[in-house]
């Protein structure tokens, strides 16, 4: 399988987070990466290719100008005004605050025009987040370049990761939404119907929200139930899309404890979803945080599980493009991801 890696996102590597009221060591590390590229370089069947520069373009078509010109300048005003290195928000736009009253304006000061876009405490922005975003986005892009001209696999390891971040939000780890500006390249590129399945614990609000008025992209999700999963707001089994997007939308919450069974027949579900939407490709938001070891999940999914998982999705024969997303624990997370590409592959016998 062709696989597009970078080392440019070792530069965001923020120390700590805020959870639960309290600072406590980053679960995002780039420690992730090197223990995906350890387990996937002893596999021995993989081809590594480095990105291609795509520019600024393709995130402007999705997210708003305006906040990726914040996050370009983030880090170095906010030390500037704050006299501390990593940027965490302590207010945020709430939308009781101005109910009624209108819109809010971006305020002058980063102190305040931080927690303007940015929705929770931890994302911290250090010195060289906006680079790493940008290199991330950058390997969804040249995967699914990959894809459109043949391949008929690429996995793009991505990091920061990227399925919370909406059109004009980011948080949740995620600055720009790599699978939402990959379908969105995609569509560009003379696609009709993509779908991007997302199989990560935590709900893809941003990949929703981007996505939930258009008929084009079709977006699925499993995913802790939101009644206590976060991000709490969003991923309700009755968010089906709106407007044009009606339909198109597909939430399926999952219970505690979840196991690789009950993972695999509702990860059936979505893909007859996609299969019915009539899915040209399909893009993988790749969360390997379902594992039941996991220090941020509650299900008891296990590494033959995850290569299950890859297998159903082969099955349903289209080009696919996956782009990694979650997973903490680390000590397994390499040996998860290469079980899941290896049932990806071996069960379209490409290996």
């Amino acid at each position: 399988m062709l696989l597009i890696a970078s080392d440019a996102h070792r530069a965001h590597d923020p120390a700590d987070e805020v959870e639960a009221g309290h600072r406590r060591p980053m679960h995002e590390t780039p420690d992730r990466v090197d223990r995906i590229r350890a387990a996937l370089d002893a596999t021995g069947t993989h081809r590594w290719l480095d990105p291609d520069d795509h520019g600024r373009a393709p995130i402007d078509a999705v997210h708003d100008p305006a906040m990726v010109d914040f996050l370009e300048t983030a880090w170095a005003e906010w030390t500037t005004a704050a006299g501390v290195d990593d940027a965490v928000p302590d207010v945020f736009l709430h939308p009781g605050l101005r109910a009624g009253m209108g819109p809010a304006r971006a305020p002058a000061t980063p102190l305040g025009r931080l927690g303007f876009w940015c929705f929770e405490t931890t994302t911290p922005i250090v010195a060289g987040t906006y680079g790493a975003a940008r290199a991330a986005v950058d390997l969804a892009l040249t995967a699914t370049d990959r894809v459109l001209v043949g391949e008929r696999f690429a996995y793009a390891l991505c990091r920061p990761p990227g399925h919370h971040a909406g059109r004009s939000v980011f948080g949740g780890y995620c600055f720009f939404n790599n699978a939402a500006i990959a379908a969105q390249h995609a569509v560009a590129r003379g696609i009709d119907r993509v779908a991007v399945l997302d199989v990560d614990y935590h709900h893809g609000n941003g990949t929703q929200q981007i996505f939930y008025e258009r008929a084009d992209v079709f977006y699925a999700s499993l995913h802790g139930d939101p009644d206590r999963a976060y991000p709490f707001f969003t991923g309700h089994g009755d968010e089906t899309g709106a407007g044009a997007g009606a339909g198109t939308n597909l939430n399926l919450p999952l219970g505690v404890g979840c196991d690789d069974g009950d993972f695999v027949a509702t990860l059936d579900r979505a893909l007859e979803a996609i299969d019915g939407f009539g899915a040209e490709i399909v893009i993988v938001s790749l969360g390997l945080d379902p594992y039941r070891d996991d220090p941020i999940c509650d299900l008891a999914v296990t590494t033959d599980g995850f290569r299950a998982c890859g297998a159903r999705v082969a099955a349903l024969d289209r080009p696919t493009i996956v782009v990694q997303e979650g997973g903490y624990a680390t000590d397994m997370l390499g040996s998860n991801v290469a079980a899941w590409l290896a049932g990806l592959e071996t069960a379209s016998g490409q290996r």
